[in-house]
């Protein structure tokens, strides 16, 4: 297997897995491009309509590969362009579903939080231990923890390094459920299914304008939520969903 597959568990949905049981999924140069290459062609794949990232049912991701950082220079760093890489994972159009067993630390903890939904199992941890080694997070860590559990949560994690079991994450909004550790799969599947059964349309629009939103003022990510709610009423999907509703069936929603 390579160090990053996808998989196909029901249709409309793809799972990208990450493959270095050797090193817990640590996180190198190769994973990073990796995703990348499948977020973007899943990203822009008509028949996808829901993405699972998981790292499988022992361990999500440990962190970025330490081996591969400790020599490296700040000019070599900068030169590998890694943001460009993960802007790849953040600006992926389609839904993204993080099921995490085990560690979710450091680089990992930054790519679960670039999913939309979190699924933990219940013996899961996150954690943004950089400062342990010296450094500090680079993809994301200081920006989305903030976010996603505000200052003093995030403060606290970033910088001790202490990590977080999944009931504490789930407490602080940095996950979306917890379940049964041998349940993490079999719940993210579930939820793929349920949300690839929407109109993928209406999908994307939801997750663009929650992401560019939330950064805006509330005028203006009003603003984007009433253009993009107008634009829905141009589809297909918007007639046949309305129909349906009328009509007292399941609707069939085709992406257009």
């Amino acid at each position: 297997m390579d160090e990053v597959n996808v998989e196909r568990p029901s249709d409309g949905i793809a799972t990208i897995r990450l493959h270095r049981p050797e090193a817990r999924n640590a996180i190198n140069m190769t994973v990073r491009q990796l995703l990348a290459e499948h977020f973007g062609k899943l990203g822009s794949d008509t028949e996808t309509r829901c993405i699972i990232v998981t790292g499988g049912e022992k361990v999500f991701a440990a962190g970025a590969d330490i081996k591969d950082l400790s020599e490296r220079g700040a000019i070599e760093m900068m030169l590998r362009n890694t943001q460009r890489l993960w802007q790849v994972i953040a600006s992926c159009p389609k839904p993204v579903v993080a099921a995490v067993n085990g560690f979710a630390w450091g680089g990992g903890c930054e790519l679960a939080m670039h999913a939309d939904i979190i699924i933990a199992g219940e013996h899961a941890s996150f954690s943004q231990p950089e400062i342990l080694v010296g450094i500090m997070p680079g993809a994301g860590g200081t920006q989305r923890l903030t976010r996603a559990v505000g200052k003093y949560q995030a403060m606290k994690m970033l910088l001790t390094g202490q990590s977080v079991t999944a009931t504490a994450a789930l407490s602080m909004g940095l996950v979306s459920e917890v379940v049964a550790d041998d349940q993490v799969q079999a719940r993210a599947i579930e939820l793929a299914k349920q949300i690839a059964s929407m109109p993928p349309l209406a999908a994307a629009q939801i997750k663009e304008v929650v992401l560019a939103g939330q950064d805006a003022s509330l005028e203006t990510a009003l603003m984007l939520e009433r253009k993009a709610f107008q634009l829905l009423f141009d589809s297909r999907d918007q007639k046949e969903g309305m129909r349906a509703f009328l009509e007292k069936r399941h609707p069939s929603f085709q992406g257009q």
